[in-house]
């Protein structure tokens, strides 16, 4: 017909099946040089100067900013030419303009660079996780973690973009020659968080991009070097110039200025329910000019609960809720920061979650022994540190609940007993190493304690109860529900994650719908003889 044109040429490539990138094993000795070469060469280039990169050119400005390390916050580990509006709206009119001839860029070339820039990612593993492991405190199996989820992105959206790109299935009518194509959307603004400042941060990039759009990545100012690196990267993969670019500055002015920008098409988000909702009314207010309503695909955060009744194995129940609540020092959107324990088996469960808990080593995860680092920064450790003091009044004090003396902003894993489930701890997201624990007298109470926020992330049942286990499947209202297992790690592909109410749009990153939300559908008919 007329128009097959716009679709992509046919590789004669066979891809491989998708499977999850295996976990670096760091009891080999190999590994552990390797990472810590990869430290040693992340040292000798602390202190550099990343420039903004708008349609490809690069900039530096007069106004910079510094990523430090979070151990020792004195230390400076990258600078950056700092962003302000007029650079955010020059930015948004050159993704446009490049987007002209972008979108017409054929799916199996689009994929092509990202089936590239994973296998560029795999030869850099051990270096983007010293990044992380200095830029934001991840311990080395966290930052490994990490890096194979943003492996795994790559992988996974390149082939979702192939799939996307053939034919797809429609009722055939007698007469007409009736195709429906997948388009891209135009300019995306992807502001990705810290606290996963390699899966999220490429995985929101490298959709927008595969699935034919321009993207400005405006990173997180307290992760800025790994996206400055990734950027590095996919320029080493061959993607065009401007395609990608690179506005490192405040929120409050870069974010809102891409965001309201007329010519801006969608904003993909991670981050905190408040910025989260502003990005919504903002994106939401038509522009003059603008031809369109912004999509806004959202992921806010949670306040996740792990369920455990009598029935339940109880030491893997405690073993998970210490690995959901204090991995990453617990700031992570899916992080167990409430445990919601049967009446019966409250004390004994209390009990292995403390002992447990108390084992973990806190300090400076360059060492590869320490379990937990620091938490991100200052503002952080302020408000980590105020809950601290309110659960205080909330609750019964198990474990920590009183600073580090040390430098850098440690906070040892905190344990509160018998907390109310209204109580403030209960309600609201703490986004560190802080848990609520919780007394249920049966299990109706239990699941309606678990969904008594107003959020709806993640969430886990330790049960053998199989009725219990069907109800929480149909009753727990959360996202991502898990069963007689820990409430964090979501693997692409088989876990696409994303949450209900406060949590943001249930968009399912990881799975097969999620490239829809950066295309629009096109239906073409042609009436034939």
């Amino acid at each position: 017909m007329a128009t097959t044109a716009q679709r992509p040429p046919k590789t004669t490539t066979t891809i491989p099946e998708f499977v999850n990138e295996p976990l670096t094993d760091f009891t080999r000795e190999e590994n552990i040089k390797a990472q810590e070469a990869a430290l040693r060469q992340l040292e000798s280039e602390f202190g550099k100067t990343y420039p903004l990169i708008i349609g490809g050119e690069k900039r530096y400005t007069e106004a910079t900013f510094t990523s430090n390390n979070p151990a020792h916050p004195d230390q400076v580990v990258a600078s950056f030419a700092r962003a302000g509006v007029h650079e955010a709206r020059e930015a948004v009119e050159a993704a446009h303009q490049r987007f002209q001839t972008w979108q017409y860029t054929p799916a199996s070339e689009r994929a092509g660079y990202l089936f590239t820039a994973a296998k560029l990612l795999r030869e850099r593993r051990f270096l983007f996780n010293a990044i992380m492991i200095y830029e934001v405190g991840k311990s080395w199996v966290e930052a490994d973690a990490d890096t194979a989820e943003a492996i795994d992105f790559l992988e996974f959206y390149a082939r979702e973009a192939l799939r996307l790109a053939e034919p797809q299935p429609l009722t055939r009518l007698p007469g007409e020659d009736n195709e429906l194509y997948y388009i891209p959307l135009g300019v995306g603004v992807a502001i990705p968080p810290w606290n996963f400042p390699g899966a999220i941060m490429i995985g929101l990039t490298s959709s927008a991009l595969v699935a034919g759009n321009t993207v400005i990545l405006k990173p997180a100012s307290t992760a800025a070097l790994i996206a400055a690196r990734f950027v590095e990267l996919l320029e080493d993969a061959g993607v065009p110039s401007g395609v990608v670019s690179f506005l490192p500055g405040p929120g409050g002015i870069v974010g809102d200025a891409l965001v309201e920008h007329p010519l801006t098409r969608f904003v993909s988000f991670t981050g905190s329910r408040e910025v989260g909702l502003r990005i919504n009314q903002l994106a939401a207010q038509p522009q003059p000019g603008q031809k369109w309503i912004k999509r806004a695909i959202l992921e806010m955060g949670g306040k996740d609960a792990i369920v455990v009744d009598e029935t339940a194995d109880l030491d893997a129940a405690a073993a998970a809720i210490v690995a959901s609540a204090f991995g990453f020092q617990g700031q992570k959107c899916s992080a167990c920061s409430r445990a919601i324990l049967a009446e019966s088996v409250y004390d004994e469960v209390t009990k292995k979650v403390v002992e447990l808990a108390r084992t973990l080593t806190v300090g400076d995860t360059t060492d590869r022994a320490n379990y937990m680092g620091p938490v991100v920064d200052e503002n952080a450790y302020r408000k980590i540190q105020e809950y601290i003091a309110i659960g205080k009044g909330e609750g019964t004090l198990l474990l920590g609940g009183e600073p580090l003396d040390r430098e850098g902003y440690f906070i040892p894993p905190t344990i509160f007993g018998d907390v109310p489930a209204t109580a403030r701890i209960s309600q609201e997201e703490i986004f560190g190493p802080v848990l609520a624990i919780t007394k249920a007298r049966d299990f109706d109470e239990a699941l309606a304690f678990a969904n008594n926020t107003e959020y709806g992330l993640t969430g886990a049942l330790f049960s053998r109860d199989r009725s219990r286990i069907e109800r929480a499947t149909r009753e727990f209202h959360v996202g991502n529900l898990y069963i007689n297992r820990k409430c964090t790690g979501a693997m692409v592909g088989v876990h696409p994650f994303g949450g209900f109410n406060m949590s943001g749009t249930d968009s399912k990153a990881g799975g097969r719908d999620y490239l829809l939300l950066f295309t629009q559908a096109k239906a073409v008919s042609e009436k034939v003889k």
